[in-house]
């Protein structure tokens, strides 16, 4: 996993973001475990959410508030395809991360990503960092940036 977490780290800092990656003693593979781990809110969490398109066999990177669903008609409204979970297999052959650690960026290839807006409410949020009891944290704006994600109204409700 030690190169999964490079790999987060130094797409970072190729996109000028700032993070300090910090290993937890537990999984921080749900936004429950991870923030319980990292002393923050649900909502603080970043969830990184990855479906697949059920005609091109793309990969869509979703991430939103722990605390949120995804709404997912509205995601495939921006795929302009319909959606399916992707198999975990698959996942890390083209991600290069587990699921639990899937981070926002870092990915082996680029992959289509959207942001649910109400992550930018917050002054500061926590993302996995390769491994499912690695994460860091960082600003909203600058994550998803780093991200390239277009941010949306992705959120059930």
């Amino acid at each position: 996993m030690a190169g999964s977490i490079e790999r987060v780290t130094e797409a970072a800092a190729a996109a000028g973001l700032e993070i300090e990656v910090r290993r937890m003693g537990a999984s921080t593979r749900t936004a429950e475990e991870a923030a319980e781990q990292c002393g923050c809110s649900v909502a603080q969490i970043v969830k990184s959410l990855i479906f697949q398109g059920e005609n091109s066999g793309r990969l869509y990177l979703f991430l939103l508030s722990g605390s949120n669903q995804l709404d997912l008609a509205k995601a495939a409204a921006l795929a302009t395809e319909p959606l399916k979970r992707a198999d975990p297999r698959y996942i890390r052959d083209e991600t290069g991360f587990a699921i639990g650690g899937v981070s926002p960026i870092g990915h082996k290839a680029a992959i289509p990503a959207f942001a649910d807006r109400a992550l930018l409410s917050f002054r500061q949020v926590w993302a996995a960092a390769g491994a499912h009891d690695a994460v860091f944290a960082a600003e909203p704006e600058a994550l998803l940036t780093a991200a390239r994600a277009t941010t949306a109204d992705l959120a059930a409700g």
